[in-house]
């Protein structure tokens, strides 16, 4: 690393107060060259870092130096609100987060009828990249659809179809198994943030969604998380999140740019 700085912590220090590793486990890694900071591989035991401000990274996977910064997953059952504070008193989010001290907000929205994956955090930052469309953070549903589903609606579905507000394709579209009576089972993955994109998109092609769930948003997995429960990201899946909103965006990749700070319109499917 570039200008070796006299002022921060032992690197060592904040990677073991981080939960990398112990401290000893640490320096080695720092000896093989193994961790990096503000995107420079850092060799000496004795770097220091200021963690309010430097970025580092171990093996490539980033690591959050921040202890006041919280991140969970939740299985959002249906008939429950993607607000921490409804208006009508209808049911929202606040039911899975009286137990967390630290005030946090959901990231993007489900509708109402909508289940599945629902991510809650604190870092703002790390909110923007995954609901900004610019960045491009896939999110795959599973949809139980009236109908048949055929290959050729799936194509239809790759190739693009036009909506009132203009054209979209899914990044991907898989049928799931075979058609049980008058239903199918459909996978769509889509980065696009616009409102109920999912469900308008598939009864644009002729088959009405019976029910919806998100079982991933970008690195993360639903896995067998139950409905209605709520648990803290494992340091894996926070190192490939982190890592995710460190990589610039394909808009900014072009243009060499940040991307805009507009909220996005994220679907509450």
């Amino acid at each position: 690393m570039s200008g070796e700085r006299t002022d921060g912590e032992r690197l060592q220090k904040v990677l073991a107060a981080a939960g990398v590793a112990s401290r000893r486990v640490c320096e080695q890694y720092i000896a093989e060259g193994r961790v990096s900071v503000n995107g420079e591989i850092v060799t000496e035991l004795g770097s220091r870092v200021d963690p309010a401000v430097d970025l580092v990274a171990v093996d490539g996977v980033a690591v959050q130096l921040d202890p006041t910064k919280r991140y969970l997953m939740l299985n959002k059952p249906r008939g429950v609100l993607s607000s921490m504070e409804d208006e009508l008193g209808r049911p929202d989010l606040r039911q899975f987060t009286g137990d967390i001290e630290e005030r946090v907000y959901n990231v993007g929205r489900l509708d109402a009828d909508t289940t599945g994956l629902l991510i809650l955090t604190n870092d703002g930052a790390l909110a923007h990249v995954l609901a900004h469309p610019s960045f491009g953070v896939t999110k795959t549903y599973v949809a139980t659809v009236r109908g048949t589903v055929t290959a050729q609606t799936i194509q239809k579905l790759k190739n693009g179809i036009d909506l009132d507000d203009g054209p979209i394709a899914v990044d991907r579209a898989k049928i799931i198994g075979e058609p049980s009576g008058d239903k199918s089972l459909v996978e769509v993955t889509l980065h696009s943030g616009r409102n109920r994109i999912v469900r308008r998109m598939l009864e644009a092609v002729g088959h009405p969604v019976v029910e919806l769930v998100r079982r991933q948003f970008g690195p993360l997995h639903l896995g067998t998380l139950g409905s209605g429960r709520i648990r803290d990201l494992t340091r894996v899946e926070l190192g490939q999140l982190l890592t995710l909103s460190r990589e610039p965006s394909p808009e900014e990749a072009e243009s060499g740019e940040p991307a805009g700070t507009d909220a996005a319109d994220d679907e509450p499917e």
